[in-house]
């Protein structure tokens, strides 16, 4: 049988609070801030072919690309960070060199789910033939 989950009160309730607080802060901000009229383009404005025409520094485009050209690289630059932090985190080792996870077709992955038991494909079948490294 499962129990419930308790609030744990022991530590201190100040980093709680505090972000709390700074919740309430920056919604009063927020709501209390006056934005402008919304603007749009011309309805024939071709945004993506600005955006092109900027990124190649050609003058062709009907609208002003270079803002949203500076947002694209940022966002472009993030997505890569956040994408080659995950496959940082991702990477196995062994011994401090890098692993591949299914470099021998799945065996050892396999093996290890088998909780060490040989199986009879491995023992000198098609694994030893690429040890090995030529034709038996």
């Amino acid at each position: 049988m499962t129990t419930r989950p308790e609030l744990n009160t022991t530590g201190s309730l100040l980093p709680g609070l505090a972000a709390v607080a700074l919740f309430v802060v920056m919604a009063v901000a927020i709501l209390r801030a006056s934005f402008g009229d919304p603007q749009g383009f011309a309805a024939d404005a071709g945004i993506t072919a600005s955006i092109g025409y900027a990124m190649f520094d050609l003058e062709m485009g009907s609208v002003p690309g270079e803002s949203f050209l500076a947002a694209l690289i940022v966002v472009a630059v993030a997505l890569d960070a956040a994408l080659d932090g995950s496959l940082l985190l991702a990477k196995r080792e062994e011994d401090g060199s890098p692993v591949a996870l299914l470099a021998d077709g799945g065996r050892r992955v396999r093996d290890r789910l088998r909780d060490g038991e040989a199986s009879s494909d491995t023992e000198g079948g098609a694994d030893a033939d690429a040890d090995s490294g030529g034709d038996a």
